[in-house]
């Protein structure tokens, strides 16, 4: 992927100036604000603070691209005016792949399918757009070398999408040994890579049984520690889940067939969890068309995802009723489902038994955490990056409110403005 390409292709506007008065503020800005030089005052209805708390009434003053107050009042000299909406930290979706998308025959892009470098950079550059507008301001993205341009154009402030870490290619051989995982993993730090992607079982379309042994994810997980990486797994059947927790892994992803022995030890030994149970099942049964022939998208693969989404929202309420399990929000998304994020949190509330708080500080607070960016993004305080958004409604009574996005800043940047007042 040839992501500066990208920079002919993007015109950021200038900011808009703090004591000007717009009475039909754009609907969508077409780049970025720069962040303001003058601090920013933002006013809502109410501020989800992203660790359970929730100010009525209140604003925000943003210096520069950071939180400097949060004040249980309203002051008259405001910048944005939110009233009617909801403030709560950018979103965090712990596992997405912004380089999945349908090619020009509206089939799911691969390697074979004579795409160009080009289309392959607009793409993508189109899939992190579409997160960051819907109100996802950070995302881990595990499996694609493409990954690293993407992130460093979107940090410069070149195109817009949201804060990216990756994990370039992940590890999945199974025939390397222990010695030659371990020379892997630090490769992949050399290349930049910001955790380790490991697949320890097969994909639920081909029955998700354990793939790496015991002593690979040891291996891996172990010089990952060494080398000050986390590790994220891609784990569906209870072996490779008790493995992989054993071995000290970071996160485990997915884990359709967890049960509850293998959910209390990850509980147990602090590893996050981050199940699907919706968004991305739903994605490929709606897109079969587009999918269907590739690969194990198959028709037995399509009737193993059909079979799983039943067994992983049964498997989702033990989860969050697990004491000290850390279930993180994490979408899965592929192509057919950048910008529609949100939809597995309204499945985890509506379907899986979720409270809306506790889905909205998967997807803040504790999301930033087990990214090691607790101390950055997550919440709305003092000294945290001003990565906010604003939604028509209140999501803790209603997670449905999380679809009506109508304002998004990240790092101070305001990247969509639909309803706000600007002075």
């Amino acid at each position: 992927m040839r992501l500066p390409l990208l920079v002919a292709l993007v015109v950021v506007p200038l900011a808009p100036v703090p004591t000007m008065t717009t009475s039909a503020p754009p609907r969508r800005a077409p780049a970025p604000s720069p962040p303001s030089a003058a601090p920013i005052v933002i006013r809502a209805d109410r501020i989800v603070d992203g660790k359970g708390g929730v100010i009525t009434g209140g604003s925000v003053v943003i210096d520069g691209d950071k939180i400097s107050n949060v004040d249980r009042s309203a002051p008259a000299a405001t910048t944005y005016d939110l009233r009617g909406l909801t403030l709560l930290p950018g979103l965090i979706d712990a596992h997405s792949h912004l380089t999945w998308y349908f090619n020009r025959q509206g089939r799911y892009h691969t390697r074979a399918d004579g795409e160009t470098p080009t289309e392959e950079m607009v793409s993508a550059a189109g899939n992190a757009d579409a997160k960051v507008m819907s109100g996802v301001t950070t995302v881990q993205s595990p499996g694609s070398p493409e990954d690293k341009d993407l992130r460093d154009w979107i940090a410069m402030g070149q195109i817009p999408g949201p804060r990216v870490l990756t994990s370039l290619a992940p590890i999945q051989n199974t025939r390397l040994t222990p010695d030659s995982l371990r020379a892997l993993v630090r490769r992949r730090k050399a290349e930049g890579a910001d955790f380790i992607k490991i697949f320890a079982s097969a994909s639920i379309r081909d029955g998700g049984a354990q793939t790496l042994s015991d002593d690979q994810l040891k291996a891996i997980c172990d010089e990952a520690k060494q080398q000050g990486l986390r590790t994220i797994v891609h784990a569906h059947s209870v072996e490779s889940i008790k493995a992989s927790t054993l071995a000290g892994c970071t996160q485990i992803e997915h884990g359709v067939f967890a049960n509850d022995e293998v959910l209390k030890l990850m509980a147990d030994n602090g590893t996050y969890f981050d199940p699907q149970i919706c968004l991305v099942f739903r994605n490929y049964l709606d897109n079969r068309a587009k999918y269907e022939g590739i690969g194990n998208y198959n028709e037995a693969g399509f009737a193993a995802m059909e079979k799983a989404i039943p067994t992983a929202t049964e498997m989702f309420k033990h989860a969050i009723h697990t004491k000290g399990l850390k279930v993180v929000f994490g979408t899965d998304a592929v192509a057919g489902a950048h910008g529609r994020n949100v939809e597995e949190l309204v499945c985890r509330a509506e379907a899986g038994g979720q409270s809306p708080m506790d889905a909205i500080i998967s997807a803040t607070s504790l999301g930033a955490e087990a990214l090691r960016l607790g101390d950055q993004v997550g919440t709305i305080a003092p000294g945290m990056q001003a990565d906010v958004i604003a939604v028509d409604g209140d999501p803790t009574k209603d997670i449905t409110a999380l679809r009506r996005v109508r304002f998004v800043m990240k790092g101070g940047r305001v990247y969509k403005n639909e309803r706000a007042t600007v002075r």
